[in-house]
């Protein structure tokens, strides 16, 4: 398995064709549940979860490990579940099997499939996978890329691969994204403060890959989100020229065992010069 020397900005073309065809596999186990049709069942913080959540990470997992051996993952399904002796000051992985689980019961395309390696508390590679829409999104080191990708296929059978970079915003005119399902009023006030009053809706980790794509400028998030909501979009973000912060304008922090990995609120950007 690598040491944690390889996690760093070096990290091996393997450990990213394994993050890929991870999410590739597990969007395919997500899409054969949609076909069919999922039990909802709620979690004791009410938010629902199905039998395509659970068998996405245990995809997810089970090929990660085969290049990562046991380093430690913070996944949304499991996230409390053999951490002990957890120290997020060394390389760990974060994983969402389904980013828009409620988008997925609706029947909606924009649910993804996040992994993120951490290293020194920041998102250093991050993979989004939509596999409704087949897209693919990626960033790290410096470099972001999408393609198309069909489920269940290795990134080989990637197409169209395009490099992401973020825009920096006109001045009377600034774009951004949000979810249609946290639009309470301290966020539709922040949006019709900004100058040209354009905002698209999207769910999921989706709304941080229109960023990086050069599509929009900004997606504010007041309510409560938790990393692994997060991490990927930021890696890709932050390669494709792009930042995250809390309100403060502080770097988020990954690994926070102390809130139960919850974030607080936060404002991703583009370029901002």
């Amino acid at each position: 398995m690598p040491g944690e020397r390889d996690l760093g900005p070096g990290i091996r073309a393997e450990v990213l064709e394994v993050f890929a065809e991870a999410a590739s596999r597990a969007g395919a186990i997500v899409l054969a549940h949609r076909a069919r049709g999922c039990v909802v069942e709620t979690k004791a913080d009410l938010s629902p979860v199905t039998a395509a959540d659970r068998e996405s990470e245990a995809e997810i997992l089970t090929r990660v490990r085969r290049v990562l051996g046991d380093i430690p993952v913070i996944a949304e399904e499991s996230a409390n579940r053999g951490l002990a002796g957890f120290d997020p000051e060394r390389p760990f992985l974060v994983i969402d099997p389904i980013d828009g689980t409620k988008e997925f019961i609706e029947g909606r395309s924009e649910f993804t499939v996040n992994l993120a390696l951490i290293r020194n508390r920041t998102p250093v590679i991050g993979v989004i996978y939509a596999p409704a829409l087949e897209m693919l999104y990626v960033g790290g080191g410096g470099e972001a890329w999408t393609g198309w990708l069909d489920p269940g296929q290795p990134l080989r059978s990637l197409r169209g691969k395009r490099a992401l970079h973020c825009r920096v915003p006109e001045p009377s005119r600034v774009v951004a994204v949000a979810s249609r399902k946290h639009l309470d009023p301290e966020t539709q006030g922040f949006l019709d403060a900004l100058p040209g009053g354009e905002c698209i809706f999207r769910g999921s980790s989706i709304k941080f890959c229109i960023i990086a794509e050069g599509q929009a400028d900004l997606y504010p998030r007041f309510a409560p989100t938790s990393e692994w909501d997060t991490a990927a979009g930021e890696a890709i973000l932050r390669a494709a020229g792009g930042s995250l912060t809390d309100l403060d304008g502080k770097p988020l922090v990954y690994g926070k065992t102390e809130t139960g990995f919850l974030n607080p609120g936060f404002i991703a950007r583009g370029r901002t010069v």
